[in-house]
This record gives structure tokens, C-alpha cells and sequence, in this order.
């Protein structure tokens, strides 16, 4: 009876939410401190493709007296950057060519694909120094590939944002779960409620945060559609490689790292000979480049010193981190494990929950170029002891460690705190919200350990501030 009433409840939730065509994402907030800027300057919207950057703009275009939506991959729109003097008059033949009237009311400027026209990234920059009244953002799944050529790009005078895969809250939220949600983003979610969340982070976990995925098991709760959507993603990331490739034997080497890197998510790797290829560490770390300024993937590289500044050792073997685990789950091969097994620490022997913390903490991090992901290693012969992620607070660094079981077999984060001047350490697991007073195995040294569950990942950074 009980079981029946609980599939009531989820038919009709699913009902209700089958009539939402798209759930608000955290990064509309973003844009609307970024609009309120007074010396505000265009906007560029980074992300891998699909991963939702031209519907979010489409919503947030609603809140303007005027909107106009360019993709420059269309010709006729490429072609209005043509032949142009200024911005201004480009803009106008923009407004002609989309019957608006300018100069009533607030207009938004949306250039989707701009990496297609270099011309119109130049423009970026006349558009900020000659129409500040103009509210202009750009956006293209290849635009970080600009970086590398001989093109004109407007340093200085952009400002960025990042957009991620759906986070654990956006999930909630679209999922007709908005209450959690907000308590989870308050920080005051009660430990009554734990085995439920828990159980739906590891559905999370499963499904992903790829809009699309996301979107379509809120509206239907059919976990078995959701294949065709991971493979047509696969697909299209392939299908890219021409683009984003320099020359032929690039365009192998991504091919391949496509094909076999999803099973390595979470795992220290080595780049010479990569998925049993005759492919050089060069050439393999080459692919893997053009792959991270995609934003598929991300080679996180380990710290060896417990002592600021924290310089990641790039001679070290790298953990690949790769954009979501709803794709990695599919293209690896384990979504059965997890459904069976409904342990994330042990599925997959704990990688898929070094990836999915790692996923949710990019969350907290964004696409900044002084902001990495990190994890420890003991720079000693003979020594064993990593720690799977360390977060840089202020002047201290703190251990993470992705781990079940008692506290005594977190033999790393012990070695992390007796070579080092800090006395916190954070421990993500499957159990409840809880802080322990530790002391370290040899020298006893006394620390505070922080039981964070999964779920509170996304916010750690608040965490940390809380207890730290």
C-alpha cells in the first residue's frame, strides 16, 4: 500500500512538471547582477556545447522590452557583420533586419556561435566602448578554440561566466524537489532527511546534469530513454572533433580519447600510450587540451607540498575529470552497476564518486584560469599516502577525502595534516552532516574532521565558512 501511494505521488509530481518546458538555472541570478552593472561590459558565455547556454539566454532575454537572438552558424545572420564601419551601424542594420525599434526600452543582444565570425568578436569591444546602453552577450560551443588563432579578441573588455551542467540543487528543482533544494542552499536541510536525499543525489548521480537528460527524465521518469540523449551528445562531441582538431592525427588522437577516456573519470592517468594506443604522452596531452578548452574534460593535476602558494606538479600524473557522469556512466558502461548496487562508493571501485564530487565542486569554482581542481600527493619515496582533493581556503589548504568507513583508514588526510599547519579536514561519504574532534595516528596531533554528505557538495564553500 505504502509503495503504491509513494507511485501515486510520483505520477502526479511528473504530470505537474511535464507542463515545464525549462527549469530555472542558478546562472539567470548571474545575469541579472551582471545586467544591474553600471560600467557594464558585454558578456561572454562559456560552457561545453548542450550544455544549456542558448536556452538560458532565450529566458533571460523575456525580462527585456527587446530582444534579439543572432547564430551566426546561419548565414543571412553571419552576413549583417559585413562590410560594417562601427557599431553602431552595424546595429542598426541588425534592428532593420529584425524590425526593432531601438532606443525604447532596455535591448538585449544575444550573438549565439560568434566564433564563426571574427568580425563580430571585434565587435564586442565597440559595442562596449561606443553603445554601454546596449546590453550585449555572446556565446559559441567553440569559442575558447579563438584563444589560439589570429583573432582580434577584445581582452579587457568583456566580462565572463560560466555555465556547468546542471548542479544537485537545479536537479531538485526541476524534479518538482524546489524545497529541498533551498534547504540544501540554506545550509539547513534536517539530518531527519538524509536517507532521502541520499537516495536522491545517487539518482542524480546516475542520470547526470546535462539539461536535456535532466529536462526529459523530470517530465517522463524514464531512465532507459535517456540512452538515446547520452548517445546523441557522444555523437555530436565526435562529430565536433573536425573543428576543434589543428590537423589529421589530432583529430585520431581526440577521436580515441573520446572512444576510451569516459572509463578512466576519476582516475590518476598516464598520458604516454593512453587507452592502450601507440599514441606519445605529447600528442595525447595535446587532445586532452583542446578537449579542456571545450570544457568537456579536465586534467586535475596533484599538489606535492602541504605549504601555499598551491602549484599543482604538472610532471605528476594527472586525474581526468570529464564534464558529467551522466555521460560518463553511459559511454563507461556501469549505469546497471549503480542502479543494483545504489552505493556510490561502491560502484566502480569509488571513481564514480571521486567524479561526481569533482563535478559538483566545479560548481563552486566556475571556468577561472586561477582556479583549479587539486588533490595531494606525499612527495616521499616508497609513500602511498593521496588525498583525492584539496581546497584552498584563504592561507590554509584543506584535505578532502571521497571515503566510507570509520575515521581511523583515513590514514592520507593524517598524513596531509601532520606535515602540514592545519588542523581541518573534510570527508565526503554517504553517512550524515556531523564535525569530529580527531587526532592524528603517529604524531597525535589534534584536528577537526568534517562528515560532509554528497549532497552537500555543491555547497562546501559554505561549509567550510561555517565550520572551519
Amino acid at each position: 500500500m505504502k509503495s503504491e501511494k509513494i507511485d501515486y505521488l510520483c505520477k502526479c509530481n511528473r504530470q505537474k512538471i511535464s507542463k515545464i518546458y525549462m527549469f530555472k538555472r542558478k546562472a539567470i541570478e548571474d545575469l541579472r547582477i551582471w545586467a544591474k552593472k553600471t560600467d557594464r561590459k558585454p558578456l561572454i558565455l562559456r560552457g561545453a556545447r548542450q550544455v544549456g547556454k542558448t536556452t538560458l539566454i532565450h529566458a533571460f532575454g523575456k525580462e527585456f522590452d527587446h530582444y534579439i537572438a543572432l547564430n551566426l552558424e546561419k548565414k543571412e545572420d553571419s552576413d549583417l557583420f559585413k562590410e560594417v564601419t562601427n557599431a553602431k551601424n552595424v546595429f542598426q542594420v541588425i534592428c532593420f533586419i529584425k524590425h526593432v525599434k531601438y532606443g525604447n526600452g532596455k535591448t538585449l543582444l544575444f550573438i549565439d556561435e560568434i566564433q564563426e565570425n571574427a568580425t563580430a568578436v571585434a565587435m564586442l569591444r565597440y559595442f562596449y566602448e561606443d553603445m554601454p546602453e546596449l546590453y550585449v552577450i555572446a556565446a559559441g560551443s567553440r569559442l575558447q578554440t579563438l584563444l589560439k588563432q589570429h583573432i582580434s579578441f577584445p581582452v579587457g573588455r568583456v566580462d565572463y561566466l560560466s555555465l556547468m551542467p546542471c548542479s544537485f540543487e537545479e536537479y531538485l528543482t526541476a524534479t518538482g524537489d524546489e524545497q529541498i533544494a533551498n534547504a540544501l542552499t540554506d545550509c539547513e536541510l534536517p539530518n531527519a532527511l538524509h536517507e532521502q536525499v541520499m537516495e536522491k543525489f545517487t539518482r542524480y548521480s546516475l542520470i547526470g546534469g546535462m539539461p536535456e537528460a535532466v529536462a526529459h527524465y523530470a517530465r517522463n521518469g524514464d531512465l532507459a530513454a535517456l540512452n538515446d540523449i547520452y548517445e546523441d551528445l557522444l555523437r555530436s562531441f565526435d562529430e565536433d572533433v573536425e573543428k576543434y582538431a589543428p590537423n589529421q592525427k589530432q583529430t585520431a588522437v581526440i577521436r580515441h580519447l573520446l572512444k576510451t577516456g569516459w572509463a578512466m573519470a576519476g582516475q590518476a592517468i598516464t598520458l604516454g600510450n593512453f587507452g592502450n594506443s601507440s599514441y606519445n604522452a605529447k600528442d595525447v596531452r595535446e587532445g586532452f587540451d583542446t578537449l579542456q578548452r571545450a570544457f568537456l574534460m579536465e586534467l586535475v593535476y596533484p599538489l606535492t607540498t602541504t605549504q601555499l602558494p598551491a602549484i599543482p606538479s604538472l610532471k605528476r600524473s594527472p586525474k581526468l575529470i570529464w564534464l558529467d557522469t551522466g555521460l560518463v556512466n553511459y559511454a563507461a558502461n556501469v549505469q546497471h552497476e549503480l542502479i543494483t548496487t545504489k552505493d556510490l562508493m561502491s560502484t566502480w571501485r569509488g571513481y564514480l564518486a571521486e567524479q561526481i564530487v569533482a563535478q559538483e565542486m566545479q560548481t563552486q569554482i566556475g571556468y577561472t584560469t586561477n582556479r583549479k581542481r587539486m588533490f595531494w600527493i606525499r612527495d616521499k619515496k616508497g609513500s602511498t599516502a593521496e588525498v583525492d582533493y584539496a581546497w584552498q581556503d584563504g592561507t590554509q589548504l584543506i584535505p578532502i577525502e571521497v571515503k566510507a568507513g570509520t575515521n581511523s583508514h583515513l590514514r592520507s588526510i593524517h598524513s596531509f595534516i601532520e606535515e602540514s599547519n592545519y588542523d581541518f579536514a573534510i570527508r565526503i561519504w554517504s553517512g550524515p552532516l556531523s564535525l569530529d574532534e580527531e587526532k592524528t595516528i603517529q604524531k597525535r596531533k589534534p584536528f577537526r574532521l568534517l562528515n560532509l554528505p554528497f549532497y552537500h557538495v555543491g555547497e562546501i564553500a559554505k561549509y567550510i565558512a561555517k565550520y572551519h
